[in-house]
Parts: structure tokens; C-alpha cells; sequence
């Protein structure tokens, strides 16, 4: 793609960055193909080819973006399918980074989505304020017809039964592995997923323990900041971002870590892009460098790890939901797989694995008639599969899809128990689990 820059424009980083980015685009259109927006509305804007075309006339003209670029940028889900299948390797993930925060420092949204966007930002990074949020939204239900749509789909996306909160992250804390250690990793406790499912945390730690890994959490470490960060938050997300760093400063300084684990995938990528983001400030740059370089998703740890062994030979049939952020994001697609065969369960894969379930952090909230498409799309293939249950990687995946016909948990838990843990509530009642007691 031909840009056309000025000298003055491009002693900006972000321009030299977005005209090296857009100069690889070569308009063949195979993003198009799977990008899931484009699949649903069949216009060209709402595809990855359409939204490089606006971004780069935006970025060129110096003028604030028009209100048809903003509308088509935010009806992306940032699911970076796109990226996987472009043969040129445009990165797509970084331009509309770009494109975004454009938009955010030239132009201003109305009041009320302002506020809502900061309600958001407030609320969801912090794990008890969300938990309240939840109850208090069970509250409102009853009357969620008369309210704006924004508000009916965050109550929407409210899970059925709301659960205590997880305790984990709620201190700077050393799980001991059983018996010698052999490893010593850092866990990203998260925010959101412990208020969602406290679960998922504690399946973690006792599967890593297990196999003799002591796992450090911190306090501090909370939000990762990818929320803020896709939501035209910048300053919310850098403050998130240099809290997680700083709470992990000492020990990757010190040289005591082998690796971070994560197991919300969304976080995953967020963390494995801190040397990007934070490579301009010159007091934890280096550390940030040091995080990018240690994350991992759980199954990614997992399924290098020898010592991990599966004392429990349950009949299932699992039906596989690929997280956007594992397999776009991270690139991961055979560790899971992997983990599963291992456990001695069978597998089966959805039509169409590529695309988006429409969860996406929070745009189930911000767009919910596109999120709620995509939601019934990827709940059909899903439930064309003959499966006990689902397993994913991504606790907004997990909340998602949480209508399909078969029961739905986190990949580690089902390891977990598989492993010697304790059966996850949610497939607690599966007859193939019921048989094996």
C-alpha cells in the first residue's frame, strides 16, 4: 500500500511505525475471508482490508477522524484473525492501536458513552467492585427492558449464578509445590475472572503444586490493562500496566522466575505485548521486556512440563472452543490439543474454529447486536458437536457461551481434576463423571 506522509508527519514514531505497518499491506483480501465482523455485515469497512484503507486516509490527512472511521474501528473485536491469515504479515494489531488512539487524542465521544466507557474501566478491573456490580445487576433484571441498550447487555452478560469472590489476589502469597521444587513461576491473578469464576485460579495453582512448581501472586498485580487499553482508556491502561510490573519487578530482577503464567488468555497477549508497550519509558522498559519474554498461557507451561500426569480415565468426549487471543493472539493452537490427547479424552473441533465468539473483553457490552450475531453463530457449530461438555481458555469465551447445550468449564479445570483435583462444579453431574466416582 502507497502512503504519502510528510517530512513533518513522519518524525512522529507512531506515523514512521504506521507507514511501515500499511507499506505490507497488499490488498490481496484473504483477511476478509476471516475477519468475523465482515462475515456478519458483508461491508467492506467492517473488514481488516476496509479499516487499513480508513486509517491510513486518517492518519495522512492530520485532521480529526470522521465519525464513519471511529464507528467502523470500534465495531472491531481486535480477535487478530486477520493476522493469522495474512499472507504479508501486516500488523494489524499495532496500526489499529494506532488508529484508535488517534481518534482518542483528535476527536471526543459523546457524553454518555464517556461515562459509561469510565463506569466500565472503573468497575471491571477491580474483582470485589465487580462482584458487586454483578449483584446489583441481578437486581436490576426485572427491569432491564426499559433501560438503555448498553446497560441491558451488561446485565445480560451477568452470569446466572454469581459466585464468592476469589480469594486469590487478594494477597502477596507463595503456594508451596507438594513435595521438592522444581520451578517458580508468578501467576497473573486477574480481575474480572474472579468474580466471575473463582474457580479457575485455584484449579491452576493446584495442578502447578502438583507437579512441584511454587507459584507467587501479588497483590498489586491485578488488571493486566488490556481492558482500558481497548476501550480508548490510555491513561487507565498505562497506570494497570506499570502496577503489574512494578509488582513483579523484584523477582524477575533478581532472576527467581521461570515463567508467568496466565490462564485468561486475552491476558496472555496483553502481557506478551508489555516490551512494545512499555519500550519507551526508561525506568521499567527492561522489566517489561523480561515479562513479554516469561508469559505464558497455562496450557502453554503445561504441555512442556514432563512431570504432569493424569490419574483419573474418564469416558468424555470434549468439544474444543479455541479462544481468539490463544490461537490468533498468542499463536497457540496444538498445547491444548495436546494436554487434552495426554488426559486420554477425545476431542472435537467446531466448523468455522477461526472466528470470534463475539465476547471479545467488552465488546459483548459496547456491541452487543454484532457480539450477540456471532454469539448465536458460534453456539450453532458448537452444538452440531455430540460432547459431554466444552472446554476454552478464556473466561469471556467461558461466560459466552455459557447457553450451549453441554456444559462449559476452563481447559485447567477439567486438567485439574483429571489430574487429582476436585470436579469442577459446572460437570459435576455429567453421567461419564458420575461413573468414574
Amino acid at each position: 500500500m502507497q502512503t504519502q506522509f510528510s517530512k513533518e508527519q513522519y518524525q512522529r514514531p507512531e506515523i514512521q511505525q504506521a507507514d511501515e505497518i500499511l507499506r505490507k499491506c497488499v490488498h490481496c483480501g484473504f483477511c476478509t475471508a476471516t475477519c468475523p465482523t465482515f462475515v456478519i455485515t458483508g461491508d467492506e469497512r467492517d473488514s481488516p482490508r476496509g479499516r487499513i484503507w480508513m486509517m491510513r486516509d486518517m492518519l495522512e490527512s492530520d485532521a480529526p477522524a470522521s465519525q464513519e472511521t471511529s464507528f467502523h474501528l470500534d465495531r472491531c473485536l481486535t480477535c487478530l484473525s486477520c493476522m493469522t491469515t495474512c499472507p504479508s504479515g501486516v500488523d494489524y494489531m499495532h496500526l489499529v492501536e494506532i488508529g484508535r488512539d488517534y481518534i482518542h487524542k483528535t476527536t471526543k465521544r459523546p457524553i454518555i458513552d464517556r461515562i459509561f466507557r469510565h463506569m466500565l474501566v472503573l468497575v471491571l478491573p477491580r474483582a470485589g467492585w465487580f462482584s458487586l456490580a454483578m449483584k446489583t445487576a441481578k437486581l436490576a433484571t426485572p427491569f432491564k427492558a426499559f433501560l438503555p441498550v448498553s446497560i441491558k447487555a451488561l446485565i445480560n452478560s451477568v452470569p446466572k449464578k454469581i459466585k464468592k469472590l476469589d480469594p486469590v489476589g487478594s494477597q502477596d502469597i507463595i503456594y508451596k509445590a507438594e513435595g521438592q521444587t522444581k520451578k517458580q513461576v508468578i501467576l497473573l491473578a486477574g480481575c474480572a475472572q474472579r468474580a466471575i469464576e473463582p474457580e479457575i485460579n485455584a484449579a491452576t495453582i493446584r495442578i502447578l503444586n502438583r507437579i512441584g512448581v511454587d507459584v507467587i501472586v501479588r497483590k498489586q498485580a491485578a488488571c493486566c490493562g488490556s481492558l482500558a487499553h481497548h476501550i480508548d482508556r490510555p491513561t487507565e491502561a498505562q497506570n494497570s500496566i506499570k502496577n503489574v510490573v512494578q509488582a513483579w519487578s523484584q523477582e524477575i530482577i533478581e532472576n527467581k522466575i521461570d515463567a508467568i503464567i496466565v490462564n485468561t488468555s486475552g491476558c496472555g497477549t496483553m502481557l506478551k505485548d508489555y516490551a512494545h508497550l512499555l519500550k519507551q519509558d526508561p525506568e521499567l522498559s527492561d522489566v517489561a521486556a523480561r515479562i513479554s519474554q516469561l508469559a505464558c498461557d497455562v496450557t502453554e507451561f503445561l504441555a512442556n512440563n514432563p512431570s504432569l500426569s493424569f490419574s483419573r480415565n474418564v469416558d468424555l468426549m470434549v468439544g474444543y472452543h479455541s479462544a481468539c487471543s490463544l490461537q490468533h493472539g498468542q499463536q497457540i493452537t496444538q498445547a491444548p490439543l495436546m494436554l487434552l490427547a495426554k488426559a486420554g479424552v477425545q476431542v472435537a473441533l467446531p466448523k468455522d474454529p477461526h472466528l470470534c465468539c463475539g465476547s471479545a473483553g467488552v465488546y459483548s457490552i459496547l456491541q452487543p447486536e454484532l457480539s450477540g450475531q456471532l454469539k448465536e453463530r458460534k453456539i450453532t457449530t458448537l452444538n452440531k458437536l455430540d460432547v459431554d461438555l466444552f472446554v476454552a481458555g478464556n473466561i469471556g469465551c467461558i461466560n459466552q457461551l455459557s447457553e450451549s447445550k453441554a456444559p462449559i468449564c476452563h481447559i485447567v479445570q477439567l486438567l485439574d481434576y483429571l489430574s487429582g483435583g476436585p470436579i469442577p462444579q459446572s460437570i459435576e453431574m455429567l453421567p461419564a463423571i458420575q461413573a468414574a466416582q
